[in-house]
């Protein structure tokens, strides 16, 4: 199953996120298909920048968004 979830970057105790589209089967920063989307929880006010025409249509194609993704899309929309 393809999922739409965070990987971590950045350095200890000062992470920033990507948000990637990946198999479900893979590790959290490992191989994905596409960067969709950052997040960055350390700055104020945090900063999220959703490509939102890419994640609809991995939505409409069945890709499944984690719990903390669907919260940004809906904080987004």
């Amino acid at each position: 199953m393809v999922k739409i979830r965070l990987a971590r970057h950045g350095s200890k105790k000062r992470p920033y996120y990507r948000i990637v589209v990946a198999d479900s089967r893979r590790s959290r920063d490992g191989k994905f298909i596409e960067e969709v989307g950052r997040y960055n929880p350390c700055v104020e006010p945090p900063f999220v920048k959703l490509e939102m025409e890419k994640i609809n249509t991995w939505i409409k194609n069945g890709a499944q968004p984690s719990d903390v993704v669907a919260k940004l899309i809906e904080k987004n929309k």
